[in-house]
């Protein structure tokens, strides 16, 4: 059996494929692309957990305040321990919360318990500034009736603590919730 060789070859035809420099220059391209892409993404995904976070004690606070209107009496938003159903008298609010009916320090029965929020993943911390508040109550008419300050302003920071994360809730006396981002009003 004859091999052949690069003069067997028919005129004109040349084998298809990619030179060294060419493939040399398409991994640089690469490289910067990675280079650029991989921090974006990064702060995409944090910003992405913080915000969902923070949103999610704006909702509860909603839905407590609601829930106050709607059955004309207390309902107390808590900081709790993960996955307890007793208040816990901190000012932690990254362990969890929970929503119930009634204005004491602990819900009366397992009934008056509207909602029970775990503890956050990542090792966000969520506080109060004023480092005070470990309890909001809504009256029947949806004003929070026992915060220190008006507003009070929760802070929820990254492990790292980069501002640059860094995202509030700040509660009124009227009992309406905003979020923030570092920089506006109250969140620093």
């Amino acid at each position: 059996m004859r091999h052949l060789t690069p003069n067997d070859w028919p005129r004109g035809s040349r084998h298809r494929g990619f030179t060294l420099l060419e493939l040399m220059v398409t991994m640089a391209i690469a490289a910067i692309l990675l280079a650029i892409g991989i921090p974006s993404f990064r702060y995409i995904t944090i910003a992405d957990r913080i915000s969902g976070e923070v949103n999610s004690l704006l909702g509860d606070m909603q839905y407590a305040r609601a829930e106050a209107i709607k059955e004309g009496q207390t309902v107390t938003i808590c900081a709790a321990a993960a996955g307890d159903t007793s208040c816990s008298g901190t000012d932690t609010w990254n362990g969890g919360w929970l929503v119930f009916s009634g204005s004491g320090s602990q819900p009366a029965t397992a009934a008056d318990i509207l909602l029970v929020r775990g503890a956050f993943n990542g090792g966000d911390t969520f506080q109060p500034a004023d480092g005070t508040t470990s309890a909001v109550q809504f009256n029947r008419e949806g004003f929070a009736t026992n915060l220190a300050a008006d507003p009070v302003t929760f802070e929820l920071h990254d492990p790292t603590n980069d501002s640059t994360y860094t995202r509030c809730l700040a509660l009124t006396i009227v009992g309406m919730p905003t979020t923030e981002t570092n920089g506006q009003g109250a969140c620093t």
